[in-house]
This record gives C-alpha cells, structure tokens and sequence, in this order.
C-alpha cells in the first residue's frame, strides 16, 4: 500500500512540479479507430452517422491511477462537402483529484484529390473544464503545498488538422489544442516555492495503410508519433491483421513505453467493438506496482441513407 500511494503522488509531481511543466494530452492504444479525438479533419469522413465510445483505464490496481474517456459523434452534411461533430474527453485522476474535461465542436471541409483520394481540413473549437482538488491530494501526500483548489475552470481553446485518404490509406496531422494555457501559479507564495501547471500544444502525426493478403486478409500496420515542448516525442507502432471484414487482431509497440495486445469483432456492418491491454515496459510495469492498462471501444454507424463516400470499415 505504501507504493501505491508513493506512485500515485508522483502521478501529481507532473501537476505541482517546480518550474513549468508541459501537459501531454491522453494517450490511446486504439488511436486508429478514435481518431476524431486527436485531429478534426476527420470529421464526416466514415460517409455516415458515427458515433465512438472509448474508455481507458490506466494502471489498474494502482491507487488514484488515471482513467479517460472519450465520447466522439460526426457526419458529413448532405449534398456538400462539409462535416460535422462533437468530441468529449475527460480524464480522472486520483479518484477526483484532477478532473479535466474537452468539450469541442468539430467542422471539416473535404476536397477531391483524385477518383478515390481525398483530402479534409479541420478545425475544432471548444475548451477545457479543469477542477483540481489540493485538499484530497493532502491525503496522498501531507507535504503538497498549501495552494487554493481550482473549481471547473474553463480554458477556451481551438484546434486545427489535415486529413488525407484512400480506400487503402491514410495519413493526417493535427494540433488538437492550438492555445498554451497556464492553470496556476503561486509565484508570490511567502515560502518562494514556484508552481506552474501549463498545457502545451501537442502535435500528432497519424497513418496506416491496408495490404490484401488474400481474399478475406488484410493487414493494417498504423503509425501515431505525438510530440509536444517540455516532455519525450511519443511513438506508438500498430499491426494488425482483419479476417473476413469481422475479426481484428494484434499487437502494438509504445517506444520505451509498453507493449500491447488488440483485438476486434465487427458485429454487424453499424457496430464494431475493440479490447486493447498495455503491459509498461518501464520499472512501473512490475507486478508489485499494477496490472496493466486496459481500453473498451465502441463504435455505432447511425444512418446511412445519405452516405457520400462509402469508407470503408479498416479506419
């Protein structure tokens, strides 16, 4: 127990660190198929009424470990080339000691590359509700300075990306949160101790492609590097392999991170739902630290009566 709780308050270090300290946005395992989350431009370009669930938990069985979950729904517009969309994400950590959620809505505009190419600009706009409680952190950790609570702050914020696709490929590039925000800052305390929780832009970079290995087996390898000012450049690598357009399976490599196991069952041609679990590869993925993390998705195809573009079901 005592681990537990030493690893949780480091978990906050990243929150009331001396000095400035960069933010990263969450993190996926299943980025390939929650890909609203991290670039606008991809907003109405499934051809139809979709909606994503998403939930993660991260080091499960560690005390106050974070949780997210995202919430994305878009569409094109009929008869035009726009999109459309909201995307929800909040993250929880230490059982509500941080509580920060993004609330956006997401406009894409879709030009024609070529007979099956096309290409999406993106824009989203919204913000952030932040809520931090210090009292709680207390219970962590008796030492955390004396800093007054945030209470649903709101950080208005934008975000822009380019989306490109085939049938067979895709490549895109965003920043999902264009404004550097600074949350709190005791610069003025008596004890001369500095705090400064900022949020730096993170930029993504996201692709795959689709190879026929026959006729009922593709295999889709993808690739998300994510980088932001302050913090490690992040590089998740994907393969995995689609039997029959019904069952998905395999693994994914987080650099200097975590390994990872995925697995997916279209259900029916609106409904599909994916398993992924991340085993750290750092001293934290220790048995005596935690279990692994885990993430559910879903993902709902609403309407198809004006569908624009028949996308296919590999991202």
């Amino acid at each position: 127990m005592v681990k537990k709780h030493f690893l949780t308050t480091l978990l906050f270090i990243g929150i009331v660190s001396t000095g400035a300290i960069a933010q990263q946005d969450a993190q996926y395992t299943q980025y390939m198929y929650n890909t609203l989350s991290v670039n606008p431009a991809y907003a109405g370009s499934r051809g139809q009424l979709s909606f994503a669930g998403l939930y993660r938990s991260q080091w499960v069985g560690l005390d106050g470990a974070p949780e997210t979950f995202t919430l994305n729904l878009h569409s094109p517009i009929r008869n035009s080339r726009l999109g459309y969309g909201i995307s929800i994400v909040n993250d929880n950590i230490g059982d509500g000691v941080v509580q920060e959620t993004y609330l956006d809505a997401v406009v894409s505009y879709t030009i024609d590359v070529s007979m099956d190419a096309k290409l999406s600009f993106g824009l989203k706009a919204g913000g952030n509700m932040l809520s931090l409680d210090f009292n709680r952190l207390r219970n962590f950790d008796q030492e955390v300075v004396n800093q007054n609570n945030i209470d649903n702050r709101f950080t208005p914020n934008f975000g822009l990306g380019i989306y490109y696709h085939t049938d067979k490929f895709y490549v895109g590039v965003s920043a999902p949160n264009v404004l550097e925000s600074e949350y709190f800052d005791n610069d003025n305390s008596d004890d001369g101790v500095n705090f400064l929780s900022a949020e730096r832009m993170n930029i993504y970079l996201i692709t795959g492609y689709v190879f026929d290995l026959g006729a009922d087996l593709q295999f889709k390898p993808a690739l998300l590097t994510k980088a932001v000012g302050g913090a490690p450049l992040q590089v998740d690598l994907s393969a995995s392999f689609l039997f029959a357009n019904k069952f998905s399976f395999g693994a994914a490599y987080r650099w200097d991170a975590a390994v990872s196991g995925l697995v997916g069952f279209q259900v029916t041609d609106q409904i599909m739902l994916g398993l992924a679990y991340d085993r750290e590869t750092t001293e934290l993925g220790g048995t005596q630290f935690n279990d692994g993390s885990f993430e559910v998705f879903l993902r709902l195809e609403l309407l198809k009566s004006f569908q624009r573009t028949i996308s296919p079901r590999f991202f």
